[in-house]
């Protein structure tokens, strides 16, 4: 549907909402709802016994409906003469006492305070996109001038950003208390169903204005209260509301197999994320048997990084693997009562979790180190910065301090659950490398040379640049734009031995900017040997400052000898015990080349 805005931003352009109701016309209104979605909420701020005033009233049932039911006490206005005369003479007989007149909002001729409720269905919408909003502003201070103290201007609307924060200023600025009801659309099957939730604006008058503003958001009808401490929070609640309607629309007409729709669920009060929704639909090629209409794949604590779960060719490879499609619904509604819906996952339970310290870094904001156990059943220790939560910072393997001391000829037995080893028997694993681009560029190292390593000295025979690019604007990720200027570089040049090596991981999606890296590389480093990482974006550049007079065939050679000199080396120590090193280091040159 091309009226439904593509990120929850739309909402707040004025360009969207002209549009919208330039394509809508009259229909637009239908879509507030009629006295039997209203009545809830109508009931519980206007009773029977109030004298109401219902602004532009138009030729909605609404004022009809809420009379057959007991409110007796309505005076409709509208400034259209033909729509008043047309309103008294369908009610002429039926509700003789339900009365229609021609009356401009804006200028009213009752008495101060002589209405309990003002009732406005769209009328506030309409008028706010004229004369940029001061025709609305009018007919706001003229309702605020007919009600009663303790009165409420209820006003059904659609949340134009600009319209809500119109109202919602002007009466904030008369001391007035501000709620908010956003009702859901129910209607599940109809594809032409509305997409955007109707809210219920409600202002109450105060005798004296309050010292600090009561703003409220409230979901359905008869939901608890939120109470937010400024105006703008109140907006942004409003657009989250208006884009989860979206999407539920868009689940409900289909998702294409390439889309990506993601949905956060935070908590009420504190408002931190709880649960990340990923909705993925299987392949149109991939048979899905009949019964299979629905899963929900649990992802194991601790493993919501891994690429199967992190990114979208991974949910794409889950949801071929499980065969299992959304079908066209969010939620259960569109199932029969007592369905049993599949619950998936990859691992017995639902994983471990421990946070082990928290802290707020001044550059990268609050953090968590956190204890988890792998897939692999192995305990590991992680720190995640919370501004990225989906990206481990750093990793590093646990084991326990007496994992070395077996017993000969003792079978091997599954790792202990991680909450029955105490910290203390915990070590780190020095030999374990969390990404694989870590291996390349230990890998790098090979060109060096065993005895280099031995050396000390004020030059350095490695340098290597691992730092992320804190500016998620620009197209490279890793290092910082000014890691990599040529005036850097140079220093870099004259800070290695004669034989040193410049490593660096690059992180690189923008074409240019990678190529334009090279050049400057090459324009200072005579050998540069690339080393790519599988599933990844990563690219790890060994920059060596050797002589360039060798053959790239002599250099891959030289290169292969010296990986296998290293991986013995790290084999074994000064006093010749074994270690485990966790890498592969011939495996990893095999499929480096040179730039």
């Amino acid at each position: 549907m091309s009226l439904l805005p593509r990120t929850a931003e739309e909402f707040s352009s004025a360009e969207y909402w002209e549009r919208f109701f330039k394509k809508r016309g009259e229909k637009a209104f239908e879509w507030y709802g009629d006295y039997n979605k209203l009545c809830g909420v109508l009931h519980k701020y206007i009773k029977v016994k109030d004298k109401v005033l219902v602004v532009g009233c138009g030729n909605s049932e609404l004022s009809e409906q809420m009379y057959d039911v007991g409110y007796k006490h309505l005076i409709n206005i509208d400034i259209s003469e033909t729509v008043i005369n047309h309103m008294n003479q369908r009610n002429a007989e039926r509700r003789p006492d339900l009365t229609f007149q021609q009356i401009d909002a804006t200028k009213t001729p009752f008495e101060e305070g002589h209405f309990q409720a003002v009732l406005d269905k769209g009328t506030l919408d309409a008028m706010a996109s004229e004369e940029e909003g001061a025709l609305a502003s009018r007919m706001l201070t003229e309702m605020s001038r007919v009600l009663s103290v303790g009165g409420r201007y209820v006003c059904i609307t659609l949340a134009q950003e600009s319209v809500i924060k119109l109202a919602v200023d002007q009466f904030v600025s008369l001391g007035w208390a501000v709620r908010l009801h956003c009702l859901q659309n129910d209607i599940e099957n109809e594809e032409d169903s509305f997409a955007l939730p109707v809210f219920v604006l409600i202002c109450t008058k105060f005798r004296q204005p309050m010292p600090v503003p009561i703003l409220e958001m409230c979901l359905g009808e008869d939901g608890m209260p939120s109470r937010v401490t400024q105006v703008s929070e109140l907006l942004s609640t409003v657009r989250e509301h208006q884009a989860y309607s979206v999407l539920r629309k868009r689940l409900r007409t289909g998702t294409e197999a390439n889309s990506n729709v993601s949905l956060t669920l935070c908590h009420a009060k504190t408002g931190l994320p709880r649960y990340t929704l990923n909705v993925q639909d299987a392949a149109p090629g991939v048979k899905v048997p009949k019964a299979n209409h629905f899963a929900i794949f649990i992802v194991p604590q601790g493993n919501e990084t891994a690429w199967l779960y992190s990114s979208t060719e991974g949910h794409k490879q889950l949801a071929s693997s499980r065969a299992f499609t959304h079908g066209n619904g969010l939620g259960s509604s569109c199932y029969a009562p007592n369905l049993q819906v599949p619950f998936l996952s990859a691992t017995g339970d639902l994983g471990w979790r421990e946070v082990v310290s928290t802290g707020v870094s001044e550059l990268s904001g609050e953090f968590c180190v956190e204890n988890v156990r792998g897939e692999d059943g192995e305990l590991y220790r992680r720190l995640v910065f919370l501004s990225n939560a989906s990206l481990i910072q750093s990793e590093s393997k646990l084991i326990s301090t007496n994992a070395g001391h077996k017993k000969k000829g003792k079978k091997k037995v599954k790792p202990t659950t991680p909450s029955t080893v105490p910290l203390a028997l915990l070590s780190v694993d020095t030999g374990f490398l969390c990404c694989e681009h870590h291996k390349l560029m230990i890998a790098g190292l090979s060109m060096l040379g065993i005895d280099a390593l031995k050396k000390n000295g004020r030059l350095f025979d490695a340098i290597m640049f691992d730092a992320d690019n804190k500016d998620n604007t620009v197209g490279m990720s890793c290092p910082p734009a000014s890691f990599v200027d040529v005036s850097i570089l140079q220093k870099v040049y004259r800070l290695l031995s004669p034989t040193g090596v410049f490593i660096l991981n690059l992180v690189c999606r923008d074409s240019l900017l990678k190529k334009d890296l090279l050049e400057r590389l090459k324009s200072i480093f005579p050998t540069i040997i690339s080393g790519d990482v599988e599933g990844e974006i990563n690219q790890v550049l060994l920059c060596h400052k050797g002589d360039s007079q060798s053959s790239d065939r002599d250099i891959l050679k030289s290169l292969d000898q010296a990986g296998k000199n290293l991986q013995s080396k790290l084999g074994s120590n000064e006093a010749g015990s074994n270690l485990n090193p966790h890498i592969d280091i011939l495996e990893l040159i095999k499929e480096m080349k040179i730039v």
